[in-house]
Order: structure tokens, then sequence, then C-alpha cells
């Protein structure tokens, strides 16, 4: 046994909310656009923009060495909050929640672990890169990370490709198909020791691995520690920090047993060949001369200034539109654009009216002078670049320059000259939010939101869905300063008859509770309100600030709002209407990042010929939030919502369990046209709670073996989950997810779409016995209940990988599938194989559906009957278990002998010794 000293190693998280990302750019090999941005709550340190510098410099010739000479950074924004001194050139649409890239403070004591956050599936792009000050600032990562370029390329490929790590902290270890202890890794050339490593203090000790009598695998305080020195170059998305290593896996060198997320989410395929298939693989040839260095441009993120831009053209007078929309603007006025923003409003039918010049956001009454100033007459026509032209005078005002500026663009009508406009749009370098109102509105009002980056926003004249508020309350500055922004609890609308209820319940959280505000809306006649606290005071009517032509009343908190379930019921006295009730509140602490929400479908446009996924990211800073409901409604242009509970369960769209990402399949397509997504969460005190984050990160390895002896690395403090998971209390979020569009589709009934893939099949060896297990797909995507299900077997992987109609088909007939999201289970005795010491058995499945349409093969599932020693004995990773098993048997069985004999002899003896008894 060994003592060795290691330094503590601090290990911290981020916190930021992130949304859609302007896409990186590929040109002649190399990468541009790439946005690198700086959280506002890291102190100003110029030191920083050098490590960056450095870092991404170095990863450029690493990635172009990988990528065999196809790819290289060219062209890098370092973008600067407001919060550091005004040195540097304004930014233009890029804004910190749509960078690829980003550097942020700590919130809570987890990890300094470089990671990129995906959502979907193989060959899916990420959402971001996510490094602390920590790592670009303190060399003592280096010698557990490797160089910060390497690093920035491991995270690259999950970002940029979609592929995922080829290690795995949960299942270190596996038995192989030579019935092996082998760790999890790519490749298996990678050569090292396992050895049991435990720390007390800074101080350290290791010895060798036992096994574990229940898995035959070393147990879990045993760790891989690669030799310094390898003589593979693979694979990068192991263990990009080995000197040899400046390879992805491919076909000849990738471990396919090894039970990795690469493995399991890409179909047991390498990283290179997922590389390959991508369309920069495609749209690329190698270069053949060295690739210059990447060029840098530092820019800083300006105030927030922004222009509405409204429609009152004449058909806004239809369906109480222009009501609601100035309904929606006093929200986003009074409640919802950030302190210190400065704000213009805008006029539009056949020509642009200047309504209001910039004005600052500073206080109350400020925000009352500008919703006084909302239109509130409307005629004429439709010409939405007249009233840009008139945006972009008023955004001038400030400083002469429309960069980095935000439009808040709302329409009703159709307008087939906005086209002409778009180059003008591209060049003012302005950020512009569209609102489409009713199903008529211009088709072109995506096309200047995908110019920039930023969601898109539709609503119906459906009154109950509260559509138009919810997409002005999806509009924030992206500066990434979540203290600032302001957070909707609760939006709900429903139509009530003549004396009837309307009755809900907000649950305000210890994260929020600043500038709290209930806020109802109604058609005609006011109904009577009554607020409830959770302490049991009632606020009434009385104490709301109602608006008699607006048809509103608001009511504002002192102070940080109480925590606990707030109950509102609105009681309607008359005629059948349809009322609203919206809750926003901010921060309660500027040093605690709130609880939130952010959603999105996996793509901006359809032809209705695929399932859609509906993502929900609930997190607190980076942190993920478990244990929530979260529900979407999807509503189509008739205005009636389709309901979907998404799930974080590792099934079906969710590619990773309990990640605090929820996902679901969309299937019910209703024709073309816009849909608008908007999802609702709710968790309850005891269920919702916080967890780290597991998947997308850079491996920390605890040493390396140098010149035969273990040098440990800097420790990393050890997390127990369950100690961790933090409960977040009861809260309740809503958000809305922008608008996709359906195009191409004919007629208006969905086609019925294959059983999703199963994706967490498992398998066991029971004496005799096969116990699987996974949960149900559905008919339909993941929705209804299956036909009947496919079950093959084989002795080998690859073979079920390769051919899985050729493997041996397991008896399913007494299997009855359940409906989706239910868990299934299954054993039975296979035919013709004997269940033995040594067995390994590989599963995969799929369902049928009602037509006999068939979903992908499931992940391979392997089951293995390897018997441990009688006690547990040490043991170097490579090591035959089988062996083992048989060498201590053969030593048991001859000290029993050997026993046995000397007691026969013993009594032989003493018998010699004894009289006859007569």
């Amino acid at each position: 046994m060994t003592s060795i000293r290691v330094l503590p190693l601090l290990l911290v998280l981020s916190l930021s909310g992130l949304a859609k990302g302007l896409n990186v750019q590929l040109e002649n090999n190399g990468y541009k656009e790439l946005v690198i941005a700086i959280n506002p709550q890291v102190a100003e340190d110029t030191l920083i923009l050098t490590k960056i510098k450095e870092m991404v410099t170095e990863a450029s010739v690493y990635l172009f060495s990988a990528s065999g000479g196809r790819f290289y950074f060219k062209d890098v924004k370092i973008l600067l909050p407001l919060t550091w001194s005004n040195n540097y050139e304004k930014s233009r649409t890029e804004s910190y929640v749509k960078a690829k890239v980003i550097i942020a403070e700590p919130y809570l004591k987890y990890g300094d672990d470089p990671y990129t956050l995906q959502y979907g599936g193989c060959g899916e792009e990420g959402l971001y890169i996510h490094l602390t000050p920590d790592f670009l600032l303190d060399d003592i990562f280096l010698s557990v990370y490797g160089p910060r370029g390497r690093v920035f390329v491991h995270e690259w490929a999950h970002l940029r490709w979609g592929v995922y790590d080829e290690y795995n902290e949960q299942k270190p270890f596996y038995i192989s198909k030579d019935q092996k202890a082998e760790p999890t890794r790519c490749s298996k050339d990678i050569t090292g020791i396992t050895e049991a490593l435990s720390c007390t203090g800074s101080y350290c000790t290791v010895q060798k691995c036992s096994i574990d009598p229940a898995t035959s695998l070393p147990t879990g305080n045993c760790k891989f520690f690669p030799n310094k020195q390898q003589n593979t170059p693979a694979s990068i998305m192991f263990l990009q920090s080995l000197p040899s290593v400046t390879q992805f896996c491919d076909d000849n060198t990738h471990n396919f047993e090894a039970p990795n997320m690469q493995n399991k989410i890409c179909n047991y395929r390498s990283v290179w060949d997922v590389i390959k298939r991508s369309e920069d693989f495609n749209k690329s040839v190698p270069m053949t001369t060295t690739p210059p260095a990447p060029q840098f441009t530092l820019m800083r993120k300006g105030d927030q200034v922004v222009c509405l831009l409204l429609d009152v053209s004449g058909s806004m007078a239809d369906f109480n539109r222009l009501n609601r929309m100035r309904q929606a603007a006093e929200v986003f006025l009074l409640q919802i654009i950030e302190p210190g923003s400065w704000v213009g409003i805008v006029s539009f039918e056949s020509t642009g009216k200047v309504l209001k010049v910039l004005s600052q956001i500073e206080d109350e009454a400020s925000r009352k002078v500008l919703a006084k100033a909302l239109p509130d007459v409307a005629s004429g026509g439709t010409e939405i670049c007249k009233g840009l032209n008139t945006a972009f005078t008023v955004l001038r005002g400030d400083d002469s320059s429309t960069y980095g500026d935000e439009i808040v663009l709302l329409t009703d009508g159709e307008d087939t000259t906005v086209g002409t406009c778009l180059d003008d749009v591209r060049s003012s370098a302005t950020i512009i939010h569209t609102i489409a109102l009713g199903p008529n509105a211009a088709k072109e009002l995506e096309t200047m939101s995908n110019v920039t980056g930023v969601l898109q926003f539709s609503a119906t004249d459906s009154l109950d869905s509260n559509g138009l508020i919810d997409a002005f309350a999806g509009i924030s500055s992206g500066s990434g300063d979540l203290a600032a922004q302001s957070i909707q609890l609760e939006s709900s609308g429903q139509k009530i008859s003549n004396q009837a209820w309307f009755n809900g319940t907000v649950s305000i959280d210890k994260t929020v509770g600043n500038d709290t505000f209930f806020t109802v809306t109604w058609e005609k006649n006011e109904p009577n309100i009554y607020l409830t606290s959770p302490a049991g005071k009632t606020f009434t009517a009385a104490n709301f600030t109602k608006d008699p032509v607006l048809n509103t009343a608001r009511l504002l908190i002192p102070g940080t709002a109480e925590t606990g379930d707030w109950q509102y019921s609105l009681f309607n006295k008359l005629n059948t209407q349809t009322v609203t009730m919206t809750v926003t509140s901010r921060a309660a602490d500027t040093s605690v990042p709130p609880v939130t929400v952010s959603a999105h479908m996996n793509q901006d446009t359809s032809a209705g010929n695929a399932p859609m996924v509906v993502y929900a990211e609930v997190s607190q800073g980076f942190l993920p939030v478990l244990g929530a409901n979260v529900t979407a409604f999807i509503e189509t242009n008739s205005g009636n919502p389709y309901v979907l509970s998404l799930l974080d369960d590792g099934s079906g769209a969710d590619a990773v369990k309990v990640d605090g990402i929820y996902s679901r399949y969309f299937t019910a397509f209703k024709g073309n046209g816009r849909y608008s997504l908007k999802v609702k969460v709710q968790g309850r005190d005891g269920t919702a709670r916080l967890a780290v984050r597991r998947q997308g990160r850079a491996m920390y390895i605890p040493g390396y073996v140098e010149n035969g002896k273990i040098e440990l690395n800097p420790e990393k403090p050890p997390v127990n989950e369950d100690d961790f998971q933090i409960n977040v209390g009861s809260f309740s979020r809503s958000t809305t997810g922008g608008t996709f569009t359906v195009a191409g589709m004919v007629g208006t009934t969905p086609p019925i779409f294959p059983p999703c893939k199963i994706s967490d099949l498992e398998a066991e060896l029971k004496h005799d016995a096969v116990s699987l297990s996974w949960t149900a797909p559905g008919e339909n995507a993941d929705q209804g209940t299956a036909k009947v299900y496919e079950i093959r077997m084989s002795k080998s992987l690859q073979k079920l990988r390769d051919d899985f109609s050729a493997a041996v088909l397991v008896d399913t007939s007494t299997l009855s599938p359940h409906a989706a999201g239910s868990k299934e289970e299954f054993g039975f005795l296979p035919d013709e194989i004997t269940i033995q010491n040594g067995t390994i058995l590989y599963f995969a499945a799929r369902a049928l559906g009602r037509t006999d349409v068939k979903s992908e093969v499931s992940n391979i599932a392997r089951a293995a009957m390897i018997m441990p020693p009688n006690q547990p004995t040490e043991i170097n990773p490579g090591s035959n278990i089988t062996g083992i098993v048989l060498i201590v048997t053969g030593i048991v069985a001859g000290v029993c002998i050997l026993i046995s004999a000397t007691l026969c002899i013993m009594k032989k003896k003493q018998q010699g010794r004894t009289s006859p008894v007569a």
C-alpha cells in the first residue's frame, strides 16, 4: 500500500440561461462566426481573453490534424459583457444566450469539468460548450484534462457533430466477450492498470483491486490508471490528455463492446463514422497547405435598446386584436423589459409613425409613460418595410447606430413587399423578434428572425391560450444576467360562462419573489378577483390597479413575495368570456440563480412526414432539476392545443435519463401552417431536486502510470449524488418555445409513424432463465400501444448489430405490450443454450405497430454469467475471470482434500491407541 500526497482541487459549476444559438459556418475548411461569450458575473480580467485565444489557437492545430486536414478555426468572436470596460467595439447580433461557447462563474461547488450540453440523438448538434474561468486560468487543470486546446476539440466534437463520450463513470468496467474485466474505453489498445483508490483529506492510498461478488467486476473504488506513454493514437473522445492521442476512434479502432454513451446513442458506430456522415465532412476536402491561425474579434454587449414595432392596419380591429396587443405590450413594458433598458415605440400600417422616442426604463413611472404611448386606433394597409425603416430611425437615437439593437415586430397581415427590405435588415445588424398574430401574418416573418438567430413567436385568435402575452414574455435581453430577467411563473386562460369560476395555484419558490406581478385580463366585464397568499391573506379586486379601457387588473406584491402556494379565483358575473392570469417575478437574490425553463422543438420546419421532438430544460444555474411535472402545449392555427407530458426517463425521444431535459415526440400534425409551443412546469416540495450533470464532460483522470509508478492528479472532491440532490421546493414556471412551421404536408391527417426505438433494454441471467426489461414504446412513436415485440438474441454482439433478422428469435407469444411509457418485463428459458459459468448473451428488440410497421432495432443488452470467487480476490484489468474462478476453485478443492486426508489419518492413529470395549 502506498501513501501519496495530492493537492486539493476546487471544482465549480457556473450558471446561465441559454437559448437558440447562431449557426457557426464552415467556409473553405475554416469555421467562422464562432461566438465565445463571457457571463456578466465574471469579473473583468484580460488574462481570460489571452487564455481563450491560446486555447482556440492550439485547438485549431489539433483539430486540423485529427480531421485529416479538413477543419480548423478561422474566425472567432469573443463577446464581453456590459459589466466590462467600454474599450471594445459594439456587438451586432451576437448575444450571450446565442453563443456556442460560454465562460461563466461557478454557482455550486461541483466541477470545473468542461462539458457540452446535448439534447438530441446521434449526429445532432449540441447547444453550447461551458467552460469556467478557473479552467482557463488555473494550470492545475492541465494535468487533469490535458492541454486546453485538446479539451476544446473534445467538446467541439460533442457540439458540432453530435458524438458522445467513450468512457462511462457509471459503468467504468465491463465483461468482454473474452470473459475479461475491461475498463470502458476506446480504443482497447489503451493500456494501464486498475487499482483501488482511497483518499482521506489530501492523502490517498492505492492497492490492488478486488472483485465485487455481485457483478464479477472491480469494486466501486477501483480506478483505471492509463499509462502516460501509449502506442495508440485513439481516441479523443475517451482521453484527449494522453500525448499519443491524436485521432478519433474509427471503424478499425472502435470498441463496440464498451458500455458507453457513444455506443448506446450512436448504435455502436465509431465517432469517426458519425463525423464522416456529417454535412461538414461532405462539403469539405482535405487541405494541402497549413491553415492560418484563427482571427479574433473582441466586442462588447451594449445597453438593451428596443423598439416596439406594432401593426395598426385595419385587420387589427378584428378579433379584438388591437386591444389584446395593447394588453400584451403593456405587460412587456410594465413587467418584462429589464431595468436600465431603452425603449421606443413605432406603429405602422401603410406608413410608419413614431409614438415614442427612446426612453430609459428607470422606475415604475417611466414604464407607465411608455405604456400610455401604445396605439389605440387601427386602419389602413400593411407595409412592414415602412415600419422597419421608421424603427431604424428611432434606434439610431442613442448612438447613431442600430448595431445590436432590437425590434419587436408584431403583425397580423400579409405583405408581399416584405422581402424587399431583408438586405436592410441584414446590414442594420438589428435583432428582430417577430410575433405573427392570427393565421394570415406574412410568411416572411420567420426569415427576419432567422437572420439574427432568435426565436419566432406566433399567437392565434384563441384567447384562452394567452399566447400573445406569452410571446412578449418570452423576449429578454439575452445578456445572461438572470437576476435582472423576468421569470414567468403562470400563464393560463379559460373561457368561463355566466356565474362560473376560474381557479388556479401558483407556487412561488425561494429563488424568485422580487418584482412579483399578478395580472388579470378579460374581454368584456371585469370579473371578481380573489387571491390568497400562503399565509392566508386575501387580496381582492380593490387591491389591484385596474385599467377599464385595456381590461386589465394588476397587483404588485411589495418586497419579496411570500414563498408557497398562492391560490387565485376569478368569478365571471355576466356573459361568457375569456379571462387570463399571468404571474411574473424576478430573482430573490442576485447571487442565487432562479429556477428556469427553456423550451424548443428539434427543428424549425417540418413537412409533417416524420415525428418532431419537444425539449424542455429545467435547471437552476447549470444544475438540472429532476422530478418536475413538465407539460407541453402545441397550438395550431385553429387555436386548439395538443397536450403532451414530457419525460426525463431516458426512453423514446429522451436521450439521457435524469439530466433535467424533458422530451417527447410530437406527431399530431394538423396540416400546414404555424404551430406555437408553450411549456408549463410544476415542481413539488420533496420531489423536485437538483442533481449533478453527468454527460458530455471531459473525463477526469485520477492519475497516470509513469515509469511503472502511479502519479496521482489533484483529488476531485467526491460527490455523493444522494447527498447532493438538493430539494428545490414547490415552484411554478411557464415559458414559450417559439414557433415552428409545417409546410408541404398533404391534407390534415398525419401519417402513422413507426413505434419509437427502445433505448433502455436491459438483460440479466438468473440461474437458467433470462430476464429482460425496457420502457414500452407506442404504436405511433411514443403514443398508444405497440402491437407486438420482436426479440432476438446472439452470442455475438457484432452479428446481432449487423444482422438483427438473422439472430435467434425469442418466443414472445405470451408477451402483450403495455401502453407507451410502461415498464415491460419478460423472462424466458432459452432453447438449446445451457447457461453456465462463462455464458455471455446479447439481446435486442423492436416493436411493431398496428400496420406491422417496425421500429428501429433497440440498443443491445448484454447478460453474462461469470461466477465470482468465494472471497474477493485482487485482480488487474484484463484478467481472465473464468481462469481466476477455476484456479481459486481448484485451490479450495485441494485444501479440502488435504484436510480430509489429515483428519482420516489422525482418526486411524487415535483408533490404534484405544482399547476395544468388552
